[in-house]
């Protein structure tokens, strides 16, 4: 992986107010791939005490745009068109990790899928899982 691609993936997480109000960590990444953690808090669970939804949509987009910006040209970045999540089983337990991979980066579009695990007693469950269709789009000025 390049040193802008370096760059834009840790500014990606950096600069995501919303990713980082929520306590989403960038644990690792590389080429065409990106990992995340979350440790969950009591605001995070929607009204049956399990992690609600939203949070484990924004945890694989955020995971699918890292991986997403890991394969880019340097004058280039992404934007999410599209995503689809399945919610595989309720979400219960104290840390999410995640991890997104691209299946194809073209010239304007990329393809990324991500898995969402819980860590329970025993290991990783997979709680969700996403794929997600992202733009590539001019680099903004600013991120120079």
């Amino acid at each position: 992986m390049t040193e802008p691609n370096r760059r834009l993936v840790e500014q990606i997480f950096r600069e995501a107010k919303f990713i980082r109000s929520l306590g989403i960590e960038l644990t690792g990444f590389g080429h065409g791939w990106c990992e995340t953690k979350l440790v969950v808090s009591p605001e995070l669970e929607q009204q049956h005490g399990f992690v609600h939804g939203a949070v484990l949509m924004a945890i694989a987009d955020h995971a699918c745009g890292g991986a997403a910006a890991s394969t880019l040209p340097e004058d280039k970045e992404v934007i999410t068109v599209e995503n689809k999540v399945s919610f595989l089983r309720p979400a219960t337990g104290a840390v999410l990790i995640c991890r997104g991979g691209v299946l194809r980066t073209g010239r304007n579009l990329v393809f990324a899928e991500a898995e969402v695990f819980v860590e329970r007693e025993g290991g990783r469950v997979m709680v969700a899982k996403a794929s997600s269709t992202l733009a590539v789009i001019p680099l903004r000025a600013s991120d120079s």
